[in-house]
């Protein structure tokens, strides 16, 4: 598969904590996605149902709209489905190197 240098670049400065978060949020809207898909749902009917625009609904479905916790819950009791499942697994810790803080000379 051909690659955009430029994109490449670019991918290669988000932190990890970035990179995450933009998965978990494809992740999600795609999970929503299949939801509607699998109720016969379209996204002017979970706009509808949600008390959202269609434009909202596309923005979330699109997988860069950052939703929050209490739209998770509306979205999951609304559709009647669980969206997002915390399981018992962990993350690799990230790892930080300190410098050990010195004390100005006059400070005490």
């Amino acid at each position: 598969m051909k690659t955009n240098k430029i994109m490449d670049e670019i991918r290669s400065t988000i932190s990890p904590e970035t990179k995450y978060q933009m998965d978990l949020s494809v992740a999600i809207a795609n999970r929503i996605y299949e939801i509607l898909e699998a109720k016969g749902m379209s996204q002017k009917d979970f706009a509808r149902l949600m008390g959202k625009t269609e434009t909202e609904v596309s923005r979330w479905l699109s997988g860069t709209h950052n939703l929050t916790l209490a739209t998770i819950s509306k979205i999951s009791t609304t559709l009647g489905e669980q969206i997002v499942k915390v399981t018992d697994y962990s993350i690799e810790p990230a790892v930080y190197e300190f410098e050990p803080m010195v004390a100005a000379e006059g400070c005490d």
